[in-house]
């Protein structure tokens, strides 16, 4: 089964890339938004987009005037839904409002739609039910940058068909993306389940006193040769996810330390997106010559 018409519900850093990412490889693609708000955000995403697959895969005007004919946003999820193929849901790292969607995709979705969830950490089978169809749902995540880092992770729950993590692998590999099938369920795949532990470690570090963000990425940096370090790599994520993420975590360490992203979400500096995080962009310290130095 091919699919064309493709909807991705929240039009946040991933769940606009993928739309994109969709749109500019020929698909009909959707972003569902709560609010003309959140549609404009996309957009604005969107936008930056254009720009850094023109620099970073050598796109053209013409492929960028391409996709933007492919993509279309709405806030009617009931007009999006209609005769949709496939439906990723890019929605935050909160159980309460996933299941909110997926009661209402339940209700309003055809019967034939395939749903996958691109949570960074939860694991697919605590929504399978909720989905009203758990045979047509798994896990679907990417890497961030996904047209130069173009990982697609597939999950399958344990009342997958069999036959979809095959469909997905074909999709991924019509998108632009390498298909990473991960054979058992686990929190956050198999690229978040060896990031998010850095990346923990990492803020634990500058919760404590023991160093600051840019010493702790310089000595990564230097040390294993990286191009980033932990907090660069946080402010390409966001601090909103990276506030999902860590507020649920079992170490207490972390949970704790989780606080510095609300502090810096409610200042305004929510990451690479807002020009302002741990560092100031578009012209950040750690790529200055001299930081390394």
């Amino acid at each position: 089964m091919t699919f064309n018409n493709v909807v991705v519900v929240g039009g946040e850093t991933l769940g606009s890339q993928i739309a994109f990412m969709s749109a500019f490889h020929g698909k009909n693609t959707t972003i569902w938004g709560r609010s003309d708000g959140s549609l404009d955000r996309a957009k604005a995403r969107v936008a930056r987009w254009e720009e850094a697959v023109k620099k970073d895969i050598g796109a053209t005007d013409q492929q960028v005037k391409d996709a933007e004919a492919h993509l279309h946003y709405t806030t009617d999820l009931k007009a999006a839904l209609k005769g949709a193929d496939l439906v990723v849901e890019a929605l935050s790292e909160d159980p309460d409002v996933k299941n909110d969607f997926y009661k209402k995709f339940s209700d309003l979705a055809d019967p034939d739609t395939v749903i996958v969830t691109n949570t960074s950490t939860l694991l697919p089978s605590e929504f399978a039910d909720a989905t009203g169809r758990p045979e047509k749902y798994l896990g679907y995540h990417f890497a961030n940058s996904i047209w130069k880092n173009n990982t697609a992770e597939i999950m399958s729950q344990s009342k997958t068909s069999k036959d979809l993590p095959k469909e997905m692998e074909q999709f991924s590999r019509e998108i632009g993306m390498v298909p990473i099938l991960v054979n058992k369920e686990q929190p956050g795949y198999l690229l978040n389940s060896l990031l998010v532990p850095f990346l923990s470690d990492a803020l634990v570090l500058w919760n404590n006193g023991v160093s600051d963000p840019e010493t702790i990425d310089r000595a990564w940096m230097i040390g294993t040769g990286a191009p980033l370090g932990p907090f660069a790599i946080m402010d390409s994520i966001g601090m909103k996810t990276m506030y999902d993420i860590t507020k649920m975590s079992t170490n207490p360490e972390v949970k704790k330390a989780s606080e510095k992203f609300k502090t810096m979400i409610d200042q305004g500096k929510i990451g690479r997106e807002s020009g302002k995080g741990f560092y100031t962009y578009p012209d950040p310290d750690f790529k200055k010559p001299e930081f390394l130095k």
